[in-house]
């Protein structure tokens, strides 16, 4: 859940950027159904194959490791690797945040767009362009 407020955050700043930005296009409003991306992107699923990997790597490791080590020392190996994880993991999720970033901008000058909002929060109109979205980030 906490990638989906990424995303949301990342969204809202592009969307606040071309507001203070003076929207310097013809006001064209595009729309994405993040949900979508997110589930259909192929990027977006190798790099949830690679978080799934190195997680399965770090619990095999501590498995492994489990009955030579004390509780105590246990319990910080634990915390070690669950630390490390969630570095990969934010890593991965700044590379996602960074290629939709980059997508959306090229979408938006490619179709003029002066705004993009988020699908689920519109409506009536605006141009769709989750699937040119996910088309870019293969």
């Amino acid at each position: 859940m906490k990638q989906g407020r990424k995303l949301a955050l990342l969204f809202l700043l592009v969307f606040t950027a071309a507001l203070l930005g003076g929207c310097n296009s013809s006001g064209n409003v595009g729309v994405i159904d993040v949900n979508k991306v997110m589930t259909e992107s192929p990027k977006v699923k190798q790099f949830q194959e690679q978080l799934n990997v190195k997680g399965k790597e770090l619990s095999d490791q501590l498995e492994k490791d489990k009955a030579s080590l004390s509780a105590a020392d246990f319990q910080k190996k634990q915390e070690t690797l669950y630390a490390e994880f969630m570095k990969v993991k934010q890593e991965m999720e700044g590379q996602i945040d960074s290629s939709i970033k980059e997508t959306l901008d090229g979408i938006a000058k490619e179709k003029k767009l002066g705004v993009i909002l988020y699908k689920n929060g519109v409506a009536q109109g605006g141009t769709d362009i989750t699937d040119d979205v996910i088309k870019k980030l293969q």
